[in-house]
């Protein structure tokens, strides 16, 4: 029998394939960057305003009747994150490619990071927003459209941008409007044909197969971890000043590990927080 198959090669691999994974923040360029954050929480001035008119003038000489518009301060409080991979100092010898030197792992860890954003910014949209006294406001009823045992409809779509318009908290008052969409999502639109049936929509998202973009007003964002509970889907539309976002610190660290036989181990340490600054500036849509 033969044996020139035990003379051929193997070729190694010289890169690490990472899995198919988000890895960018899609939601922190649709907010309002608050920058960098010294101390443990930062603060959103919020000054209400009732919509009245300038009141008549009747009396000459009269009192001062005072209106006294809403001042209120929203209060964020920074959260403090970690994450850390350790890789065995005889493993690299083995290895072509070193993980550690070459960055892959810090990869890993900014995806994560991204993704931690992304997560903080959807609960600050939907949660509780505490204020400076103490108190806490919940996203208003007002501001929530509810599943009706349906899934993302056209109605849903135009009930939302209503909301908007309502408010005041459109394009008209210069506002950037955004909605986060999951694959669901773009399964419902793909098949609703009166999303689809005119010809730009046709191009747009039957041959490209997507939804992202600008259209019916927002820009829409791709975003898989919308929350599911109870076989209903929670996504959210918002004005980008609607939502505010900080960070702390942020530090990456490369070192060796002298109580882990000497192990490398990349670690990544940070702190970042999200709150509303304005509830009528988000909208959360409900689906099945």
């Amino acid at each position: 029998m033969s044996t020139i198959t035990q003379a051929f090669v193997q070729q190694w691999d010289t890169a690490v394939r990472a899995e198919a994974a988000q890895r960018e923040s899609r939601f922190m360029a649709a907010v309002t960057d608050r920058g960098t954050i010294t101390g443990e929480s930062f603060t959103i001035n919020f000054l209400g305003d009732d919509g009245s008119l300038l009141d008549a003038n009747n009396v000459r000489h009269g009192d001062t009747q005072w209106t006294i518009p809403e001042h209120s301060t929203p209060v964020v409080n920074m959260q403090d994150f970690y994450k850390a991979y350790p890789l065995d100092r005889n493993d690299i010898p083995k290895m072509i490619v070193n993980p550690v030197t070459g960055g892959d792992y810090m990869q890993l860890l900014m995806n994560a990071r991204n993704r931690r954003i992304d997560d903080i910014i959807y609960r600050a949209a939907r949660g509780n927003q505490l204020r400076k006294d103490g108190s806490t406001v919940a996203l208003p009823a007002s501001q929530k459209i509810a599943a009706g045992g349906t899934g993302f409809t056209k109605a849903k779509i135009i009930q939302t941008r209503a909301i908007f318009r309502r408010n005041e908290a459109d394009e008209k008052a210069g506002e950037e409007l955004y909605f986060a969409y999951n694959d669901e999502m773009l399964q419902d639109v793909l098949a609703d044909t009166s999303l689809t049936s005119a010809d730009f929509m046709a191009v747009k998202m039957l041959q490209d197969g997507d939804i992202s973009g600008k259209w019916m007003g927002f820009k829409w964002v791709p975003y898989n971890n919308i929350e599911l509970s109870g076989g209903t889907y929670f996504t959210i539309a918002w004005a980008k000043s609607g939502i505010h976002h900080g960070k702390g610190y942020e530090e990456g660290n490369v070192t060796r590990r002298g109580d882990k036989k000497d192990a490398w181990q990349v670690s990544m340490g940070a702190s970042y927080g999200a709150g509303r600054q304005d509830s009528k500036k988000v909208v959360e849509v409900a689906f099945v």
